[in-house]
């Protein structure tokens, strides 16, 4: 019987036992905390267990239905069983253009839209055409998982540019200017905030593309929770307040998050057309247009209204200030009020050195351990966002499971010794 040939480390000789199985570019990328930490909980969840996990980032509501029904008709049009163009269909690049002038105010032609596979991809795409090896990227931390991976895999050097707690995570113009170098070549600037929940005021927004603009910066700005911001805040865009930066700017958004669609995986970037036309080559090669079936369906999400996305924000609203009022209760914990997105993002500090169910914890990482095991709640630890001491807990789930499962926290948390 033959069997398939196994390369061990060290075996062979000469340089062919010398190469790498896996390229020192992608062994670097770690794997996605969050997506982790929600198939552990599905995981347990499958085996019996009664799990509730808050670590997911995507809304617990079903797409809208006249959006579903839109992706149904699409499956019956033989066009859309073909290859289109890489840039995405020019109908949704012309309601994304559109929509992009109701919801921000910022005028772009559908040229300067590159249709993508989801965000995510856009966020990859928007790295790996601006950076060079050694450009550095000021990256506000805390920060989402993706942002310093995707970065590094474009040659680029992420830079944690901190903010803190006591300023309810909000980014400075100070803190970046702290950060820069002769290398810096692009600002990240994402408001509403994955993981902290901050809103930076237009003020803000407007001070930090001022001072991109003077230092000949690049921003990159994920929007893609632009309509989950609560208590009167307000969201602003970057090249909106700043237009001289525009030229400089690159928008990222997508369906996900707004329409309950992470499933269909359609995001877009919005840039100058020299970049726009080079991500898209890069995508030709790469996973060339985004499922037709899709973007249709993201098309009648962008021309439908915004109706859903606003109820679903009143429900993110309630379960906002349920969350935080919880947190603040559990013994050790303190919570700053999530301004926007779905997040909130405790710190666990007042726990750490102590004994929680008999088990010393001396990191955020191990008190999430603790609560998986002992109170089958799951969350994501501070580590994972470059913020040790928190936690991100998404409050996209139902506020019976919302009060449970911080209740089994607090619970927990008040065996500490």
């Amino acid at each position: 019987m033959s069997t398939l040939h196994e390369t061990t480390p060290g075996a062979g000789s000469g340089a062919a036992s010398a190469r790498r199985r896996i390229s020192a570019r992608v062994a670097a990328v770690s794997a996605s905390a969050t997506l982790a930490v929600d198939a552990k909980a599905k995981a347990l969840r499958a085996a019996g267990e009664d799990v509730i996990g808050f670590g997911a980032g995507e809304p617990d509501f079903a797409t809208p239905a006249h959006i579903v029904e839109a992706a149904v008709e699409a499956c019956r049009l033989p066009a859309n069983h073909h290859y289109t163009p890489t840039g995405g269909l020019p109908e949704l690049k012309e309601a994304v253009a559109a929509k992009t002038r109701r919801d921000s105010g910022l005028e772009i032609p559908a040229s300067q839209v590159l249709v993508t596979n989801g965000a995510k991809q856009a966020v990859y795409e928007a790295f790996a055409t601006l950076c060079d090896p050694g450009d550095e990227v000021l990256v506000p931390a805390p920060y989402w998982t993706t942002y310093p991976e995707a970065i590094a895999l474009a040659g680029g050097v992420p830079v944690d540019v901190p903010t803190t707690e006591e300023t309810g995570f909000h980014l400075t113009v100070a803190a970046l200017e702290a950060a820069r170098t002769s290398a810096t070549k692009i600002v990240l600037l994402v408001s509403p905030n994955n993981p902290t929940g901050a809103v930076c005021t237009p003020q803000e927004i407007a001070a930090i593309g001022r001072w991109a603009v003077e230092h000949e910066l690049w921003v990159v700005t994920d929007e893609i929770y632009e309509h989950l911001v609560y208590g009167g805040r307000t969201f602003a865009s970057a090249p909106v307040e700043v237009p001289e930066l525009a030229d400089r700017c690159v928008v990222i958004n997508g369906v996900a998050k707004t329409y309950a669609m992470t499933g269909w995986r359609v995001g877009w970037m919005i840039a100058p057309p020299d970049v726009i036309e080079a991500a898209a080559n890069l995508q030709s090669h790469a996973t060339s247009n985004v499922s037709n079936v899709a973007q249709r369906a993201a098309m009648a999400a962008l021309t439908g209204g915004l109706e859903a996305a606003h109820a679903m924000r009143d429900v993110f609203d309630r379960r906002r200030q349920l969350i935080h009022r919880l947190l603040n209760e559990c013994e050790g914990v303190t919570c700053v009020e999530p301004e926007g997105a779905f997040y909130a993002f405790p710190s666990v500090k007042g726990l750490l050195g102590r004994r929680i169910a008999g088990k010393l914890v001396s990191s955020s990482d191990e008190v999430a351990q603790v609560a998986i095991d002992e109170a089958k709640v799951a969350v994501v630890s501070g580590e994972a966002f470059g913020a040790p001491g928190y936690f991100r807990m998404s409050y996209a789930l139902g506020d019976d499971d919302i009060a449970e499962g911080v209740g089994r926290l607090a619970k927990l948390f008040a065996t500490a010794e």
